[in-house]
């Protein structure tokens, strides 16, 4: 079976390190990778490549930047030819970005089909465009590789148990990948702090886009670092850019954006995970920490539902008295909520007898 794998930005690609990694083990599978592009950044480097020992891509399409349906447009235009000119026996996506939307239509309309991991996934917000994007990839996709058994129940609600498609709980390959590279991780150039920090990541245009909310969490960053712990903050350019709009003062320990090694390492030791992303309230679990998180909903509820995590939007007063509450509570994983680090192997496995 010729695999056509479709990823564009950074989290992808350390996912599809480790489900290359067992794609190449198991016998009668091979893999051709496209990368479109869609997150360009020094990080994508080939220092980032060897850093993981993730497989260079067969295709760079350096598509960035513009509208989402201009992205995703041309993406899907060049996505075709490169299906075309493969001939492809099954196409591959991962997540909800829109490479993941644009190699599933491309897929689609020339009748390939498409597996999708980490199918099943909802926050129940459609101004998220990644809730548009991974509930469309679902939609055209016969495989769906679900990461939880929540996700398994979502696709049931929406009628999946009645169609022509396999869903299959696998577990999540970002464990795998978080378990894999922990023993690599490094510590970001420079970086003096004690351990028990506490981890910040804060890039969502929900919260950066919005200057009230942008505000309030700046103001709950500064407060948490004098009250409670140093708040250690990779600070992304885009971010900077909009709290340089506001004219508001960070008062924490800003560092330039880390590597995955490197955010591994800083997982390791600190002493709570202060978020609004989506992926690292998962690894904030895999590393034993408890996660408090910036948004009002999450795709993870399974966190919230065992305590590992707290949704808190951008209140200020909850962000700093939750933190304060939760801040060195350590996590256990009681229930293997996401597969125990077998997923990639699942995966090909599965595909292997397809």
């Amino acid at each position: 079976m010729k695999l056509l794998t479709i990823i564009g930005a950074r989290p992808q690609f350390i996912k599809a390190s480790v489900v290359s990694r067992a794609i190449a083990d198991q016998a009668g599978l091979s893999e051709v990778i496209i990368h479109t592009g869609q997150h360009f950044d020094a990080n994508m480097s080939d220092i980032f490549f060897d850093q993981l020992g993730i497989p260079r891509p067969n295709y760079q399409l350096d598509i960035h930047g513009g509208s989402h349906g201009e992205m995703t447009g041309r993406m899907l235009s060049e996505i075709e030819q490169v299906m075309i000119k493969e001939k492809p026996d099954r196409v591959l996506v991962y997540g909800d970005t829109n490479s993941t939307l644009a190699g599933a239509l491309a897929a689609a309309k020339l009748h390939i089909p498409v597996a999708h991991i980490e199918a099943g996934l909802r926050s129940f917000n459609m101004r998220m465009p990644e809730e548009i994007n991974r509930i469309l990839t679902d939609q055209v996709s016969d495989i769906l590789f679900c990461p939880t058994q929540a996700a398994m129940e979502n696709l049931a609600r929406e009628g999946f148990s009645d169609k022509p498609v396999q869903v299959l709980n696998v577990g999540d390959v970002m464990q795998d990948s978080a378990l894999f590279f922990s023993q690599r991780a490094t510590a970001p150039r420079g970086f003096a702090l004690s351990d028990g920090f506490v981890l910040t990541t804060l890039h969502r245009a929900e919260n950066t886009d919005d200057p009230a909310k942008l505000e309030a969490i700046i103001s709950a960053l500064n407060m948490v670092h004098s009250a409670v712990a140093p708040v250690v903050l990779p600070l992304h350019p885009r971010t900077r850019a909009a709290i340089d709009r506001t004219g508001l003062t960070l008062n924490v320990h800003v560092i330039e954006p880390v590597g995955y090694l490197e955010m591994i390492w800083l997982l390791q030791r600190c002493g709570l995970v202060l978020t609004d992303s989506g992926g690292v309230q998962k690894e904030s679990f895999f590393f034993g920490k408890a996660c408090v998180t910036m948004r009002d909903q999450t795709e993870w509820v399974e966190l919230v539902t065992v305590g590992a995590n707290e949704l808190v939007g951008a209140d200020q007063a909850n962000i700093v008295a939750t933190v304060d509450r939760r801040y060195g509570q350590k996590i256990e994983d009681q229930h293997e909520l996401y597969g125990g680090g077998q997923a990639a192997k699942r995966i090909a496995e599965y595909l292997s007898s397809k």
